[in-house]
């Protein structure tokens, strides 16, 4: 067997057993109660019930707002579907007394992460979930033969500057130091040297 092959077949085993531990990490996820945050270019649906006329599918805005009749310019970007309804509905008391408002996300294309560098596939990533550093990793095809899987950073823009975290693959895959496969926010670029 060749030095290319055993290390492709290294790489695959310590994906399949990364794999394996996928299941428990997202059912932490729900248990820490990770609700989905409205982005820019996401479709809500707003509907107030028995009110047709406040029944809309709105596009949000690059700059994080939307427009609605009679509550007006809303800021969404960042805010849970709950968050924005019951703002609604605050709004629309004056107008419709009791108003019962339902938002819920009719497609989402605000939660885009970047994997850049030594993987199989890089590239830009819209989804419909959270995901973690790992969970990237495998959208992006696993690693090219030259990654370097221990010295992996993941770059944020976090007010206004940009914050680095690092990533070891190999301690993860080994079930080390899994503090560090953080769930990715929307604009995240992890970089794989």
């Amino acid at each position: 067997m060749s030095a290319l092959t055993s290390r492709f077949s290294l790489i695959v085993a310590i994906f399949l057993s990364v794999s394996a531990l996928l299941p428990s990490m997202a059912q932490a996820q729900v248990g820490n109660g990770l609700e989905y945050r409205i982005g820019p270019e996401d479709v809500l649906h707003i509907s107030v019930w028995k009110e047709e006329d406040l029944d809309r599918k709105v596009l949000v805005r690059p700059d994080g707002g939307i427009s609605f009749p009679l509550a007006g310019d809303i800021q969404v970007s960042g805010r849970t579907p709950l968050e924005v309804q019951d703002e609604i509905r605050s709004r629309l008391q004056r107008y419709v007394p009791d108003a019962e408002v339902t938002v819920s996300v009719d497609k989402i294309s605000g939660y885009t992460v970047f994997v850049l560098g030594e993987v199989e596939a890089p590239g830009q990533f819209t989804l419909g979930r959270y995901v973690d550093v790992v969970q990237a990793l495998t959208l992006a095809g696993g690693f090219t033969p030259y990654a370097s899987n221990r010295n992996i950073q993941i770059l944020r823009r976090q007010d206004g500057r940009e914050v680095t975290y690092q990533f070891d693959f190999r301690s993860i895959s080994r079930g080390r130091d899994l503090d560090q496969n953080i769930i990715l926010q929307s604009g995240d670029v992890v970089l794989v040297p």
